[in-house]
């Protein structure tokens, strides 16, 4: 088999299906996508898209997961069960890539993962200088904070009046997932060789001041930013329930933005998916109705 094949890596998350719808809808082929539970993705196997199970914990199924292949998505792996465990996976991907013969990767990364006061961040630094040392060409795509986090975060700001962090007067240039998936459908197609690093961004950096303000105008309420201390903010998610490891990783961010690790603005969407990516008011407006709803306890 000669390697023609694209391929999308934990495509039954939300990133590998969008990735694969768009790619479907590009008549792009043929398609690949593997995942832990191949059953969960039967609608695009419907579609002609190749299902395979691969098992980043073992990595000779890898190798004959990834054969077939000329470009490879790498989506980051959520194993953060234990430390050192999502890197490991990384880099056996990563060897089973040049075992297949696969010529190019795009990773999802981070902006600024080295040195970053981001938890999770020493993972991708560590995946991004073995593809360095790797003799793959790469797209590494270091994507900014998610806009549907604030799924998360507006409800209980909403219901408050108040927007609470540790961000202090850090920007964010969130992007949305959608956008991100498209930049990575267009990275994996494009036929670019050679190795490069690229920043996705929403198209600003807002501060947690900016965008309570703009949330009050989309929904009508008054919303005050109110800065806390690192310590202060993961004490309040664990006295709500969080575990004390993940309110400290979810804490990171904040400590991160901050410091400004999270505030580049490029036009890497724009480039890449040949539209500009969503500011945060368009996808506050878009998705009113469900940021408005009581969060679920």
């Amino acid at each position: 088999m000669s390697n023609s094949a694209v391929l999308v890596t934990g495509a039954s998350g939300h990133l590998g299906r969008r990735v694969l719808e768009l790619l479907l809808e590009q008549k792009v082929g043929p398609i690949i996508a593997t995942t832990r539970t191949p059953d969960s993705l039967k609608e695009f196997a419907a579609k002609g898209v190749e299902v395979r199970r691969a098992d980043f914990d073992d990595e000779k199924s890898l190798v004959e997961a990834f054969r077939g292949v000329g470009r490879a998505l790498l989506i980051s792996t959520d194993a953060l069960d234990r430390p050192g465990r999502r890197l490991a996976q990384h880099q056996a991907a990563l060897r089973a890539f040049e075992a297949a013969g696969v010529e190019h990767v795009v990773y999802t990364s981070l902006p600024n993962p080295v040195g970053s006061l981001i938890l999770i961040a020493d993972d991708h630094a560590g995946t991004e200088a073995a593809l360095a040392a790797s003799r793959l060409d790469f797209t590494i795509l270091r994507n900014n904070l998610y806009a549907d986090m604030l799924f998360v975060w507006l409800p209980p700001a909403l219901a408050s009046g108040k927007l609470v962090d540790a961000r202090g007067d850090g920007a964010t240039a969130w992007v949305t997932r959608d956008d991100c998936a498209r930049a990575a459908a267009a990275a994996l197609v494009d036929g670019v060789k050679g190795r490069r690093t690229l920043d996705v961004t929403g198209p600003a950096a807002l501060t947690s001041k900016e965008l309570a303000a703009i949330t009050s105008d989309v929904f009508g309420r008054p919303i005050e930013h109110v800065s806390v201390s690192i310590e202060a903010l993961v004490q309040g998610m664990v006295d709500h329930g969080m575990p004390e490891p993940m309110a400290k990783t979810f804490a990171s961010f904040d400590a991160g933005i901050a410091r400004g690790e999270l505030a580049t603005v490029t036009d890497t969407v724009q480039r890449l998916a040949g539209r500009a990516p969503q500011s945060i008011r368009e996808f506050l407006v878009a998705n009113r109705a469900a940021l408005a709803s009581p969060p679920k306890a």
